[in-house]
């Protein structure tokens, strides 16, 4: 149990990943704050939807662009700053520790604006702990990265359903030795009485004997 517990908290602080989803408002931007340690991976995918009013649903649509912004909330520095697609992914690396700030804003082509509309925002946001060389900002490298974190939760995932079957058998044993000692306990506390009663029982029948010898 100590083995796994040190694996999994070794896996744990080497990678950390967030999956949620949101909404916003056309034109809208919504902002995250994450405490990074210095020289720290960042790995984002996000997908954004709108609502379609024709089709009753949320689709995706190739004009409805993605601006994010990403900087150091202590010095204010801009880490990166960029327009992307509907659905794309984003890297970056922490150069100082602390508080960073990661937005996402919508925003539509000339030919494509839109006053009104809901966005669904899904975002995935991978933290890791290794700075990348000069050449890991391109596209290969950044979901070379993402495989081996989605590799390292699956192990965590594997040690944590271990854990859990250590837990079951533990709680397994514990029960059957309670109700071995509680057994136990009962079978000395009659043995307790038998001998009770066989001494009082010898007592009496002493007493008896001697009585009658007296008597003769």
């Amino acid at each position: 149990m100590r083995v796994f517990s040190g694996v999994l908290l070794l896996l744990a602080s080497l990678q950390a990943a967030q999956a949620v989803y949101f909404y916003m408002e056309s034109g809208g931007k919504k902002c995250f704050i994450e405490e990074l340690p210095n020289d720290t991976v960042v790995v984002g995918h996000y997908m954004a939807e709108e609502w379609d009013q024709q089709e009753s649903k949320f689709v995706m649509h190739e004009d409805l662009g993605i601006k994010i912004a990403i900087k150091e909330m202590t010095t204010e520095h801009v880490l990166t700053s960029s327009r992307g697609p509907s659905e794309g992914k984003f890297a970056f690396t922490s150069h100082e520790s602390g508080d960073h700030q990661i937005c996402l804003t919508t925003d539509y082509t000339e030919s494509h604006r839109r006053s009104q509309g809901q966005v669904r925002m899904h975002l995935d946001i991978i933290i890791g702990d290794a700075k990348p060389d000069n050449t890991g900002r391109n596209k290969q490298h950044v979901e070379s990265l993402a495989e081996r974190v989605r590799d390292l939760n699956a192990k965590v995932h594997d040690i944590k359903k271990e854990q859990q079957f250590q837990r079951e058998r533990e709680a397994l044993f514990r029960d059957l030795s309670e109700k071995t000692n509680t057994r136990a306990i009962y079978w000395s506390a009659i043995q307790m009485f038998v001998l009770l009663g066989t001494c009082i029982w010898q007592l009496r029948h002493l007493r008896v004997f001697f009585e009658d010898k007296k008597l003769r």
